[in-house]
């Protein structure tokens, strides 16, 4: 059994291809250059569920293209939902959750830092303040739980730990896990790690991290500037994600470092006793 990560997306906040583009990766028949908003579904085994072959699985970010990713990859059920910011690309999934409450029969837990329960209760008042409805509403009942970085926590038998991330002048969420001696950190839309962060992301087995185009961002890591975090973290295997569509797949992929991956919507990484493995 082992801890697993299905990329659910792994484009940038217009997805890919993008409304009015004429560009060779907008234009691209490969598959792996369609990119969804980004999101991923982080599974591990917990001996106390009896369904879903004993797996529990979190979601990080509920993207705008949850309901499609959960209907292509046959998501049907969650044990909770982590959001690293408010941003549109990473919660405007959030009332999709609601299918999830009726197909379980139960609410859900939704982890994040105190600024961003007050950010998404301004955004969604009509999810978290369902009183001021006009009429009864079928939206998601959610546990709201707040998380501080670096105050790890156990969820079902795994140590999650939330990182300091900067996105531009923005403190933001990344998430490490560690299950049994196996490992992986989270870091989308980031820009730089706090010095305080970089002892959090020690002897990593997995580390997928933001590396939005070749050229400059004030927001984002630039696909050298990624190269360069992977160089001092070191963790076993990276995986790039927030992919512009200024970045081919075949391209950037064939230009690689061992050890550094291009993933694509719906890739699997599964980490068992030190061994990391592509499966699907």
């Amino acid at each position: 059994m082992a801890l697993e990560l299905l990329f659910l997306g792994t484009g940038t906040s217009a997805g890919i291809p993008m409304i009015g583009c004429e560009c060779d990766v907008c234009r691209s028949v490969d598959p792996r250059d369609k990119r969804d908003r980004p999101s991923v579904l982080i599974s591990y085994p917990d001996t106390a569920l009896g369904d879903h072959k004993g797996r529990r699985q979190v979601l990080v970010d509920a993207s705008s293209d949850l309901r499609m990713a959960a209907l292509r990859y046959q998501i049907q059920r969650l044990d909770a939902v982590m959001i690293t910011h408010a941003h549109a690309d990473h919660v405007f999934g959030l009332d999709d959750l609601r299918r999830f409450n009726t197909v379980m029969g139960c609410p859900l837990d939704l982890y994040t830092e105190q600024r961003v329960h007050e950010d998404l209760s301004r955004m969604f008042r009509y999810i978290f303040e369902p009183h001021t409805n006009i009429n009864d509403s079928y939206v998601p009942q959610l546990i709201r739980h707040t998380v501080e970085p670096p105050l790890a926590f156990d969820l079902h038998g795994a140590v999650w730990t939330p990182l300091r991330l900067l996105h531009g002048r923005q403190p933001i969420l990344g998430f490490r896990v560690d299950w049994q001696g196996q490992s992986l950190a989270y870091c989308t839309d980031v820009s730089r790690f706090p010095p305080e962060t970089y002892p959090l992301l020690e002897d990593l087995d997995v580390l997928v991290i933001d590396a939005l185009r070749y050229r400059h961002h004030p927001t984002h890591l630039t696909v050298d500037q990624a190269l360069e975090q992977i160089e001092q973290i070191r963790p076993r295997q990276s995986y790039f994600t927030h992919l512009s569509h200024e970045v081919s797949h075949v391209e950037l992929s064939a230009n690689l470092p061992s050890g550094v991956n291009l993933p694509y919507d719906g890739m699997k990484v599964s980490i068992h006793n030190g061994a990391i493995k592509i499966l699907q």
